[in-house]
């Protein structure tokens, strides 16, 4: 049986540390609120009443959490109380520059270090269908095999320590643009009166057809964005995905367009729907009547 100190269980981090108390590990979890605790506890795995507590003496560490800062804040415990040879997994999207420091100043202290952000928002984590992206080396992926397998069903290594989250961003930037223009084809079809449920079943089959269309079809058409994952954190992301294209000096026109929508989604009060509520952005451009986003 592996110990496993696990931080942050929120909608994604929480079904995640479920999956590992299902697979046989002794899971510790932390979280700032009750709700990911008393799931944690009710899997049959056990709450910490503080960060610092959850990691100690841990065979693997692991954190999951919304951004930078807090796995900068998370990080500083894990340094002054793991022990040395203890292996560190964040699940984390944050920027590449953060993961390479926790891998450096894990080494300083004898940590094994891999980031390793997900894709698959809360259906996936729910179902341990997550693809996990990890950046890191090659003896501390095999010996995170076992996590990997427990929470996600496409895992890759993607290269050194800020590698995965340098993969992550630009998955955000591909679900991001798609979600745009799934908005854009919903419209139009609503628009020249064609049947868009429909229309969409076509696409999804079709060279079209993208993981999205696939979930997400019937809930756009129904305006219905109970948060999978938030405009909140994808405008978070969107961030990470243009500041990392700058230091490439690449140029990414259509992300930054996606950003703009991203960031007027948030500014119409939209923050805590569902990313696939650029719908509701699309709306208000072509003058439709806005909804209120609920189900």
């Amino acid at each position: 049986m592996t110990t496993i100190g696990f931080v942050g269980l929120g909608i994604m981090g929480s079904p995640m540390a479920g999956h590992l108390v299902e697979a046989g590990h002794d899971v510790t979890g932390y979280d700032v609120g009750p709700t990911g605790l008393d799931k944690l506890k009710a899997a049959g795995g056990a709450a910490a009443a503080s960060a610092a507590e959850a990691v100690r003496d841990k065979d693997i560490v692991i954190t999951m959490l919304p951004q930078d800062e807090h796995v900068e804040q998370v990080f500083r415990d894990v340094l002054e109380h793991a022990n040395p040879g203890t292996l560190y997994i964040d699940f984390s999207t944050i920027t590449p520059q953060t993961a390479r420091w926790t891998a450096q100043e894990g080494t300083k202290k004898g940590l094994r270090v891999l980031d390793a952000p997900v894709s698959g928002g809360e259906t996936g984590a729910v179902n341990a269908a997550l693809s996990i992206m990890v950046g890191g080396a090659e003896a501390d992926f095999e010996a995170a095999r076992p996590i990997f397998g427990a929470l996600g069903k496409t895992v890759a290594l993607v290269g050194g320590n800020g590698a995965g989250q340098c993969v992550k961003a630009a998955n955000q930037l591909v679900v991001g643009g798609t979600y745009a223009l799934v908005a854009e084809a919903i419209l139009l079809m609503e628009n020249l009166g064609a049947d868009a449920a429909k229309g969409l079943d076509v696409l999804a089959g079709g060279l079209a057809g993208s993981k999205i269309l696939e979930l997400k079809r019937e809930s756009m058409l129904a305006r219905n964005f109970v948060p999978g994952f938030r405009i909140d954190l994808h405008h978070k992301d969107m961030g990470i995905i243009l500041q990392a294209a700058r230091q490439a000096e690449v140029s990414i026109p259509m992300g930054a367009l996606t950003a703009q929508l991203i960031a007027a989604a948030r500014a119409m009060g939209y923050g805590s729907l569902d990313h696939s509520a650029l719908l509701l952005v699309a709306d208000a451009l072509s003058g439709r009547a806005e909804t209120d986003g609920e189900s």
